[in-house]
C-alpha cells in the first residue's frame, strides 16, 4: 500500500493500530515480497547513491539527476526533498501537510553537509520548502536553528513567498478529525510521512536532509526529531549518514541517527547499525509495540541499510541506474 493511501485512511480515522502477535522475534524478520516492492537488496558499494524513507521515487529520481548534472550531494538532497514538499496531493511534507489540532500547518526540516555543518527550521508556517530555508540558515546566518515566526521572516527576506499550506483536502480531513478529536499515533502513519534523504556522490561525499509537517493533529508548538541534529539526521563524511522516521519522541530519546553512525564507526555495516539502533529503542521502551520507528543509513562506500520496529516501512534507493522501492526488514513479526 502506498504511503499516501495510509495517510488518507489515517485522516478519516479508519485505520487501527496494527494487530501484534503474542511473541516478538529476537532478530529481524523479512516481509513477503509484493508485486511492486522488493526486499532490501544485498550490500552494494556502487557510487553515487541516493536513499530515502518511504516510496518517493520521483524525489530520488530528481536527486539522482541532480548528481548526474554535477551538483553537490547537498544540492541533490535539497532538490529531491523539494519534490515531496511541493506535492500537495500527498498530504505529506510541505504544502498539503495535515495540520496541528488548531488547523495550522507547521513544518520542520534540517540539513547536514560533508563538513558537518548543520541548519534547521522548526515550527515554521506559510513557506512551502523548509529544507531549502534550513540550508540558508546553515550557510547565511550565524545560527544553526531558527524557529516559528523568526524562521518565516528569515525565509521571506531570502526571497521565499508566503502561501497558504492548508489545502482543501487537508482542511476537510482536519474538520472530520475534530468531530472526535481522537489523538493516537497509528503505526506507519504517526510519522506523518517524514521524508529523510541521504546522498553520496561519485567521490564519496555525503550529505543529508530531513523534512516533515510532523504528527497530524499534534499539539500546537510540538516539534519532533526530524529537524534535530543527531536524532532525525546525522552525517559524518568519514563514516556515513543516517536518518529516521516514525514517532519522533522515541527517536529523540535515543539520539537515534547519531547512534547509527557511531555504530558504523565501530565497524558495523549500515544494516547492522540500523538493527542495533532499533533494538536500543525496544530495550528501553516497554510499549514499543504501540509505535513505529524506522532508520535508513549509508556508508562511505555506498552500502545501505534499513530497519524498523514493525512491518510496513518502505525505502527508495537510486543506485546502479535503478530507482527501486523496497520493503525494510523489521523486528516485530506478526
Amino acid at each position: 500500500m502506498k504511503r499516501r493511501n495510509f495517510l488518507q485512511k489515517a485522516a478519516l480515522g479508519s485505520v487501527g493500530i496494527t494487530a501484534l502477535g503474542s511473541s516478538i522475534a529476537a532478530k529481524a524478520s523479512t516481509p513477503n515480497q509484493t508485486k511492486d516492492r522488493q526486499e532490501i537488496p544485498p550490500l552494494n558499494s556502487s557510487l553515487p547513491v541516493v536513499i530515502a524513507t518511504w516510496s518517493v521515487e520521483d524525489a530520488t529520481q530528481k536527486a539522482w539527476q541532480s548528481l548526474q548534472d554535477g551538483t553537490t550531494a547537498l544540492e541533490a538532497v535539497i532538490a529531491g526533498c523539494g519534490v515531496e514538499e511541493a506535492n500537495a496531493k500527498g498530504q505529506s511534507v510541505g504544502i498539503g501537510g495535515l495540520p496541528d489540532r488548531d488547523g495550522r500547518v507547521t513544518l520542520d526540516a534540517c540539513v547536514m553537509n560533508e563538513k558537518g555543518d548543520y541548519g534547521a527550521v522548526l515550527c515554521m508556517q506559510n513557506i512551502m520548502h523548509p529544507i531549502a530555508v534550513a540550508k540558508m540558515v546553515m550557510e547565511d546566518t550565524p545560527h544553526v536553528i531558527m524557529a516559528g515566526v523568526g524562521a518565516e521572516e528569515f525565509a521571506v527576506s531570502q526571497g521565499f513567498k508566503r502561501e497558504n499550506l492548508l489545502t482543501e483536502q487537508s482542511k476537510k480531513d482536519w474538520e472530520i478529525w475534530k468531530k472526535t478529536s481522537r489523538y493516537k499515533p497509528i503505526i506507519n502513519i504517526e510519522n506523518h510521512d517524514t521524508i529523510g534523504m541521504l546522498a553520496v556522490d561519485k567521490n564519496g561525499t555525503i550529505s543529508g536532509g530531513c523534512t516533515t509537517s510532523g504528527l497530524a493533529y499534534k499539539m500546537a508548538g510540538r516539534v519532533g526529531d526530524s529537524a534535530i541534529i543527531g536524532s532525525g539526521l546525522f552525517v559524518d563524511n568519514d563514516i556515513g549518514a543516517a536518518t529516521a522516521t516514525g514517532l519522533g519522541e522515541e527517536v529523540l530519546k535515543t539520539v537515534g541517527s547519531y547512534l547509527v553512525v557511531e555504530l558504523m564507526r565501530q565497524g558495523k555495516s549500515p544494516q547492522e547499525a540500523c538493527e542495533l539502533a532499533i533494538e536500543r529503542i525496544i530495550e528501553k521502551t516497554p510499549n514499543f509495540e504501540d509505535f513505529q520507528v524506522g532508520y535508513i543509513a549509508v556508508n562511505k562506500k555506498g552500502e545501505t541499510g534499513a530497519y524498523s520496529i514493525h512491518e510496513g516501512f518502505t525505502i527508495t534507493t537510486y543506485q546502479n541506474q535503478k530507482n527501486t522501492i523496497s520493503n525494510s526488514s523489521f523486528y516485530n513479526k506478526k
